[in-house]
C-alpha cells in the first residue's frame, strides 16, 4: 500500500487497480472513501479503462472481430506497477501485454497519477500510445464516499449541490446496464438534489449534458462537505447499492452502449482517441 499525507489528508492507494483504498480527512478525524464491504460492494474507488459501462453481450467490436469485456473494463482487476512515489505523489503503470492484447486490441500504457494539493487529491489518467495506429478507449472514475459522514446521522440530511442550476436528466439504463433510449427528469431546487435510500433503485443516475463541472456532498446539519471537480470529464454518474451508506461520484468519459445496437469500437458513443506517439491525459479533483 502506498501512503501520500500533508496536513489535510492521508491517502492510501492499492497497487491492484491502482485504487485509491483510503482517504482520511485529518481535520475531522473520519475516514471519507467507502471501505469495500464484500457482502454489499468490495471496491473503493475502481478506476474504469478501457470502457465505461457495459457493452452489449459483453463484447467490443474491433475490425469485425470480437472481445470478451466485462462492464468498465480490466483496469480494475489488474495489477499495476508502482512508477514512483513520495509523500505527496505516486504514479502508477499499467502497460500493455499478452493478456490484455486478447482482450483488447490496442498497444498502450495506462497511467494513474495521484498527486495531494493542499486540501485536494488529483487523480489524473494518462493513456500512452505504443501502437502503430490509433488507440480508442474510455476512462473514468468511481470512488465511493462515506455518508453519512458521522455515527448517528441519515442519510437523507445529506445532498449533492451542482456548481450551477441544472435541468438535469438520466438516461434509463436496462436490466443489463445499456441504455434503453428514455430519460427522465431528476429535479434539482437550489442546485440540490437530495439522497435518499432509494434514489438508485434503478441503477446509475447518468448525466451527458452538465453544465457543472464540480459537485459538493453537503449535509443540513453541519458546515462539512466534499467536493469533486471533474473540468475534462463530459458525462458523470452517480450511484450506490440501494440502502448503502456511501455515494458514488463518478466522472466518465465515455459511457455504457444503447440497447440492442452493437457498433465498432472507435464509432462508440463518447470515444476517446490517442493517436501514435502522443499522450491522453485527464484529471479530476477530490477536496475537502
Amino acid at each position: 500500500m502506498t501512503i501520500l499525507e500533508n496536513e489535510y489528508l492521508k491517502v492510501a492507494i492499492a497497487t491492484k487497480g491502482a485504487q485509491l483504498s483510503s482517504l482520511y480527512n485529518k481535520q475531522t478525524g473520519i475516514e471519507q472513501l467507502w471501505q469495500a464491504n464484500p457482502d454489499i460492494w468490495g471496491y473503493h474507488a475502481p478506476n474504469l479503462f478501457p470502457i465505461v459501462g457495459q457493452l452489449t453481450n459483453d463484447e467490443l467490436l474491433v475490425d469485425g472481430d470480437t472481445y470478451p469485456m466485462k462492464r468498465h473494463g480490466f483496469a480494475r482487476q489488474s495489477e499495476f506497477i508502482l512508477l514512483e512515489s513520495d509523500d505527496a505523489h505516486a504514479g502508477f503503470s499499467l502497460p500493455y501485454c499478452e493478456k490484455t492484447l486478447a482482450v483488447y486490441p490496442y498497444k498502450f500504457d495506462f497511467q494513474v497519477l495521484y498527486t495531494l494539493i493542499d486540501n485536494a487529491l488529483r487523480v489524473t489518467y494518462k493513456v500512452i500510445n505504443r501502437d502503430k495506429k490509433p488507440v480508442y478507449f474510455s476512462v473514468g472514475g468511481h470512488p465511493a464516499f462515506n455518508v453519512p459522514f458521522h455515527p448517528g446521522e441519515n442519510y437523507e440530511d445529506y445532498y449533492i449541490e451542482f456548481e450551477v442550476q441544472e435541468k438535469l436528466e438520466t438516461h434509463l439504463l436496462t436490466a443489463d446496464g445499456t441504455f434503453n433510449g428514455e430519460t427522465h427528469p431528476v429535479p434539482t431546487p437550489q442546485k440540490k438534489l437530495i439522497l435518499t435510500r432509494d434514489m438508485f433503485a434503478a441503477d446509475a443516475l447518468v448525466f451527458k449534458n452538465l453544465a457543472s463541472r464540480m459537485v459538493t456532498i453537503k449535509c443540513t446539519k453541519h458546515e462539512e462537505s466534499l467536493s469533486v471537480e471533474f473540468p475534462h470529464f463530459n458525462y458523470l454518474g452517480l450511484w450506490a447499492k440501494p440502502g448503502a451508506d456511501f455515494v458514488c461520484i463518478e466522472p466518465w468519459l465515455g459511457c455504457a452502449d444503447s440497447a440492442g445496437e452493437k457498433k465498432e469500437f472507435p464509432k462508440k458513443e463518447a470515444i476517446q482517441k490517442v493517436v501514435t506517439g502522443h499522450v491522453f491525459e485527464a484529471s479530476f479533483f477530490i477536496s475537502i
